[in-house]
């Protein structure tokens, strides 16, 4: 959480507007340069002015926020294993494979859902459950 100073500072920077928004979805203010925009229009923001590992964040256009909606190279900038992002280094940006459809989806992340995966085991429990089995009374 910021301090009302802070909050105050970026609002006067960003807007209301933006800064409604940002409260909404993230729950802090933040005013940053845009460093770019993926194919799933997720914007992404740099501000060197923040505190250490606060300085980059998404601002995801589907709001159902979840890690699996950034791709593979924004992943790798926005948590700080690169230095440069995929818009300024060509090795990470996106470049569509000749098997991948046009108009590409990220992959939901189903982890706690009914649609995650679950294995069918065929192989025989190695042990048990005891059920017991009570004799009638005379």
């Amino acid at each position: 959480m910021s301090t009302i100073t802070r909050s105050l500072a970026n609002l006067w920077k960003v807007g209301i507007k933006d800064a409604f928004h940002q409260m909404s979805y993230i729950g802090d203010t933040k005013a940053g340069t845009l460093i770019g925009i993926d194919r799933f229009g997720n914007k992404y923001f740099e501000n060197t002015e923040e505190l250490p590992l606060r300085t980059r964040w998404v601002d995801y256009k589907v709001h159902d926020i979840d890690a699996s909606q950034i791709e593979p190279g924004w992943h790798a900038w926005i948590s700080y294993a690169v230095d440069k992002a995929p818009s300024q280094d060509p090795a990470l940006a996106y470049s569509r494979r000749p098997w991948e459809d046009t108009d590409a989806k990220p992959i939901q992340n189903y982890t706690q859902t009914r649609g995650a995966y679950k294995p069918y085991n065929t192989v025989k429990a190695k042990i048990d459950t005891w059920e017991p089995v009570a004799a009638e009374r005379k």
